[in-house]
């Protein structure tokens, strides 16, 4: 019997041809945490006893999500991981270096690999064939000591893309109009596998937005197979020696499969308070907006830069709104430098904050006041994600994103474009 993308991983690093609902263990490649729940993998670490890491040099330790740090209890975390990394020789990935998913892609996991990771949107490099999932701090810590867990081998969906996205519509429209087709939960602990004509004319940016958001299904993962384009990336981060052939059986079998005809796709907007809670532009409701945030893991590359500065070169942010712009990474952040689009951005009215992940999960830079409303192209929109359960987080593509900041409300980008 033929077995999909995540058997095939899994039965490469459990030793064995695995099947679905199989308990294993799994030897993990890559393992990382983060400044929000590094400091518990950490104490439970050291509660083993241990006294080195199983594998330094792929332990990373991101500080991301209040970077810099807003308060001394903050700062004081962030001293745990930083000692930790001293002590143990892990990699440490300073402030301002990136969001960890960012890096993750861009430095330290290639295909075939098992990433685990103390954050839900590790699954971002699935896109790269790699069965990359978030666990708890715990069991993080485990597999910093042993460089292995349990896993359970997920049921796949097989999600058939064919078509071409059309004017406006983007990769992330195309997640949230599949998280709102199967709900927020619909896809608990299965691998989303994504296939067809359209996946061969997707870029890695498109890819990356794509498996991040696999989580806000439900699912354990979110996977592309390898090609071309994913060879030319890794050339490009200066890893091409990495490149493996990753893709699913002809004869593989699925519990369920999901055709999407992007010719059909739309603008999508996701409203509070859950991801799945979607709607077309064109059912929307006129709402104004009082902030604006282009950025984060799921659309903080360069390709979401390119396309937000394309829309504000030559125009301005609407009086009375905020707009916030977070590259995903210093490497990012640095090639928009380089190709003016920062100059563009912050001409239209744009701040530019440190690349990190603070205004997303609520911790600084972007905080919402009682009643407001942002649009953001970020991955949840839960009530109190941004800081205060009062505020209202709507969810679109970076262009929507840049063409309501212009505006003043959630608007058709289709109509500039």
């Amino acid at each position: 019997m033929g077995q999909t993308i995540a058997e095939k991983i899994l039965s490469k690093h459990a030793g064995h041809q695995v099947k679905p609902g199989e308990l294993i263990i799994s030897d993990i490649d890559v393992v990382m945490v983060q400044d929000g729940t590094g400091p518990l993998a950490v104490n439970e670490f050291k509660k083993m006893g241990k006294d080195k890491l199983f594998n330094p040099d792929r332990t990373i330790l991101f500080i991301d999500h209040a970077a810099p740090s807003p308060r001394k209890e903050l700062s004081n975390t962030h001293i745990v991981l930083r000692d930790f990394a001293n002590e143990y020789g892990a990699v440490l990935s300073e402030v301002g270096e990136g969001v960890c998913h960012q890096r993750l892609v861009e430095n330290f996991v290639n295909p075939g690999e098992v990433l685990l990771g103390a954050d839900s949107h590790t699954c971002t490099s699935g896109a790269l064939g790699a069965f990359a999932t978030g666990v708890g701090s715990t069991d993080i810590a485990v597999v910093m000591a042993l460089g292995k867990t349990w896993l359970k081998v997920p049921f796949t969906y097989k999600i058939i893309i064919e078509g071409a996205f059309q004017k406006g519509v983007y990769a992330k429209d195309l997640i949230l109009y599949l998280i709102g087709l199967i709900g927020a939960d619909g896809a608990t602990y299965k691998s989303l596998e994504f296939t067809g004509s359209a996946v061969k004319n997707m870029s890695m940016s498109d890819r990356f937005t794509i498996s991040n958001m696999a989580v806000e299904a439900g699912a354990k993962v979110g996977l592309f197979e390898t090609d071309e384009k994913t060879k030319e990336y890794l050339k490009e981060c200066g890893r091409e020696d990495k490149f493996a052939e990753i893709k699913a059986d002809a004869d593989a079998e699925y519990e369920r499969v999901i055709k999407i005809n992007l010719d059909e796709l739309k603008p999508m907007i996701s409203l509070p308070h859950t991801v799945d809670n979607t709607k077309t532009i064109e059912e929307m409701p006129k709402v104004n907006v009082n902030q604006v945030y282009i950025g984060t893991c799921t659309n903080g590359r360069i390709e979401d830069l390119r396309i937000a500065s394309k829309i504000l070169k030559n125009n301005h942010v609407k009086e009375g709104v905020r707009l916030l712009v977070a590259p995903a990474s210093r490497k990012v952040f640095l090639k928009a430098l380089e190709e003016g689009l920062i100059t563009d951005l912050v001409n239209a009215g744009a701040s530019i904050v440190t690349s990190g992940c603070g205004a997303c999960v609520g911790v600084h830079a972007g905080i919402l006041g009682d009643s407001e409303v942002c649009l953001s192209s970020q991955n949840r929109n839960f009530q109190g994600r941004m800081g205060n359960t009062e505020g209202f987080i709507y969810l679109s593509s970076p262009a929507t994103c840049a063409y309501s900041a212009i505006k003043g409300y959630i608007a058709d980008v289709r109509e500039v474009l």
